[in-house]
């Protein structure tokens, strides 16, 4: 089925509370026939849904996913975050039911006190009371959690709010039963706290949920909210939103430019650190192009909208780190397939443990009191047999949940990107970032990506009876008159202090030179083909030709009055950072290879200044990923960075591809990872963030499933308290969070080390 006939729709789901919540609606969705792709982003409680309109309906959709116990809405609004009024409605509502909860458990935490300590011999009577300031906390604080609970079950998918929905029901119903008459100990108190303790985490995810998107948002914020444009002969000041392509918007010094266009008039110094995280103001003239969020510096520019709203360069920025969020890493998917079966395992294993206590109580006690001894801080359960039963099944319930594992690789993910972002480094894909901690082998595309892309003077040879700055002038002077790139080079080479000497009778010819009076001397610029049919010698220079020439530079001789003057050779100078780059990733243990189109000589003269030993030249644009897959058979998985046309189908097929920023479109479009700055200092940078957002899920994962393999043996044997667990389990949903959120302290320690990386 042809791709074009696919819509794609973003959908906002509420009631989510687990990552097995998030995997049931994509599974819900992708099943349904139509359906190409669902992927589902529990923090960002969003799905992305890619699908086919003659098969099946976006209401459809929706039904699907309310039918399973979710509230859905389609996510009209193309920002990549929900609005700060409804978060802040959100939270505030999640503020009130966590109060209630506590100012109700409290009071009651204290009567079960004082009736541990046998202070008070009214045990029954505090039991009446802890049972009915339970009541309200489970029915009206924790209606939400309950409703939930009740969804998911009855479609045969329950989720982690049924667990704490389970555990803190039975532990309630343990207080009337108790009062009937039945030897089972009233846990009513502990219901409240479970509840109250579950609440407190929810509260407190939910501001961490909003932290961790914090470098979207802040993305988001840094548009100009107004702009001043001429409509009519007159200048209006309009919100953004009203500003069309082709509009001219007046920027005076110190504002910021309102959507990405091109300078119409007026020049000025425009700070670009947004974009290329390059502190230096960069100059701008007529016919300049410019970005949406920048700063003019100083000069009136009026300035023709390009691109405006969602087709800016800062939208498609935000629009590029959400989707690398929502995105799924390979890790998040042995997760999601964990967490898909661990609740009704749980709740099998916390009829088991009910069973057990029941069936043989001895047995169940004789393990505990084993175990005890090496446990000296736990305490088995006393009371009768259905008391420790229910104690230990509570305990099963609530300690299991599955929200640690569920928060450990999209939290991480999201304080990655982000931080990726803010150093100028977009991730598309999170494939793409994972992939980057398993590349044994980096191929490095030459032209515009090692290099600037652009000719440049090197080199000024002269004959010796003419300084090398006279014969600069003399060629730049010529060369004005010319559009050729490398005229354009020689004239860019001359220092902006010096000014071009007056030329007149200026004459070109297609392929060979340019000749001009220069001062009253006739200047000659070209190949030696063309001053030799002008009568000039060349022989003086010919050693200085033939070593430019084999350094692979393009060589450019000057005559003055029928005399050879000198030799400049104009090459693509190597970026600044590209040698340190190169050396740093060497010394990840990575194999750098040169991947170019361009001659074998100049491809080793380039590669040798940068110190690359491996070079694969003179390889044809469409050869390009067989090249690449060579290299993934000989060293293993293969990291391409590029930023050409010819790059594109090499930066698909690598492991992850990896795209300069100022390249082609196709070529950014084909790679998950572009580098914004343009230069190869990013690239060490992505390697550090990859380094750190993946040791942080890593350790995420181990805690996570850790503690349940630790804590369910517990709970199973009576040695775990229903209150200790729902607060270990809380704490290690936060800790899971607090470890992401302090990803970026870990990867500016990790770039304190001298290298590439902070040399911008």
């Amino acid at each position: 089925m042809a791709s074009d006939m696919f819509e794609q729709r973003r959908l906002r789901i509420t009631g989510m509370t687990c990552a097995g919540c998030a995997r049931r609606v994509e599974l819900a969705l992708g099943k349904t026939p139509g359906v190409a792709s669902a992927t589902v982003n529990l923090l960002a409680e969003e799905a992305h849904v890619s699908f086919d309109p003659t098969q099946v309906t976006l209401s459809a959709l929706i039904d699907k996913v309310r039918a399973i116990g979710y509230r859905v809405e389609e996510q009209r609004s193309t920002r990549a975050t929900e609005s700060p009024d409804e978060a802040e409605r959100e939270r505030i509502a999640a503020g009130r039911r966590l109060a209630l909860a506590w100012a109700l458990t409290a009071p009651g935490m204290l009567f079960m006190l004082a009736s541990m300590a046998g202070r008070h011999g009214g045990t029954m009577q505090h039991g009446w009371i802890e049972t009915l300031l339970a009541f309200p906390v489970l029915a009206i604080a924790g209606a939400g959690t309950f409703t939930t609970a009740w969804r998911t079950t009855r479609q045969g998918s329950p989720n982690m709010d049924a667990l704490i929905a389970l555990g803190s029901g039975s532990a309630f119903l343990t207080g009337p039963l108790s009062f009937a008459g039945m030897p089972v100990a009233n846990f009513s108190g502990v219901a409240a706290m479970i509840v109250a303790f579950h609440l407190t985490g929810r509260y407190l995810e939910a501001r961490a949920r909003r932290r961790a998107s914090h470098a979207i948002r802040r993305l988001m914020e840094l548009g100009a909210r107004t702009a001043r444009i001429e409509r009519a002969g007159a200048e209006l000041e309009v919100p953004i939103q009203e500003v069309a392509v082709g509009d001219v918007m007046i920027v005076r010094p110190g504002e910021k430019i309102p959507a990405d266009g091109i300078v119409v008039s007026g020049t000025s110094a425009v700070d670009e650190s947004m974009a290329t995280g390059e502190p230096v103001p960069v100059d701008k003239q007529p016919g300049d192009s410019v970005l949406g969020a920048t700063v003019n510096a100083f000069g009136l520019l009026r300035v023709r909208a390009t691109r405006v709203g969602e087709d800016t360069f800062l939208a498609q920025v935000v629009r590029m780190v959400a989707e690398a969020q929502r995105e799924k890493v390979p890790i998040q998917a042995f997760v999601d397939r964990v967490t898909s079966v661990f609740v009704p395992i749980i709740l099998g294993v916390a009829s088991l443990t009910f069973g057990l206590w029941i069936l043989v109580p001895e047995w169940m006690r004789l393990c505990a009191a084993y175990a005890a001894p090496f446990l000296p801080w736990m305490q088995l359960a006393s009371g009768s047999t259905t008391s420790q039963a229910v104690f230990a099944a509570v305990a099963v319930l609530v300690i299991a949940c599955p929200c640690a594992m569920g928060l450990a690789t999209p939290t991480a993910l999201m304080a990655g990107t982000g931080l990726a972002a803010s150093r100028g480094i977009l991730v598309r894909s999170g494939e793409a970032l994972q992939a980057l901690r398993t590349v044994r082998a980096v191929c490095l595309d030459k032209t515009g990506t090692l290099t600037v892309g652009k000719p440049s003077v090197t080199t000024v040879v002269t004959s010796g009876e003419y300084a090398s700055q006279d014969v600069l002038l003399w060629a730049a002077s010529v060369e004005t008159a010319s559009e050729h790139p490398i005229a354009a080079a020689i004239v860019k080479a001359l220092s902006e202090k010096t000014s071009l000497a007056p030329t007149t009778s200026f004459l070109a010819e297609p392929g060979l030179g340019a000749s001009a009076e220069v001062s009253g001397h006739v200047v000659l610029v070209g190949k030696q083909r063309f001053l030799r049919m002008r009568g000039v010698e060349v022989t003086p220079l010919q050693a200085d030709i033939e070593r430019l020439e084999t350094e692979g530079k393009t060589v450019v001789l000057v005559a003055r009055d029928g005399i050879a003057a000198g030799v400049i050779g104009v090459s693509d100078a190597l970026k600044p950072h590209s040698a340190e780059a190169v050396r740093a990733l060497r010394d990840r243990g990575l194999h750098v290879v040169m991947l170019t189109g361009d001659h074998e000589t100049a491809a080793r003269i380039i590669a040798h200044q940068a110190g690359i030993e491996e070079v694969v030249a003179d390889v044809l644009p469409g050869a390009k990923a067989e090249a690449v897959r060579a290299l993934q058979v000989q060293y293993g998985r293969v990291a391409m960075v590029g930023d050409g046309i010819n790059d594109a189908a090499a930066l698909t097929q690598a492991d992850a591809g990896i795209a300069i920023g100022a390249g082609s479109d196709i070529a950014i479009e084909s790679a998950g990872i572009i580098l914004v700055r343009g230069n190869l200092a990013g690239l060490v940078e992505a390697f550090h963030v990859a380094d750190v957002t993946f040791s942080t899920i890593r350790q995420n994962l181990f805690w996570a499933i850790g503690y349940n393999l630790l804590a369910v043996p517990l709970a199973m044997l009576g040695l775990l308290h229903p209150l200790a667990a729902e607060a270990a389990m809380a704490a290690s949903s936060l800790t899971v969070v607090g470890n992401a959120l302090y990803l970026r302290n870990r990867f500016e320690q990790c770039n304190k080390k001298p290298s590439v990386a902070n040399g911008h």
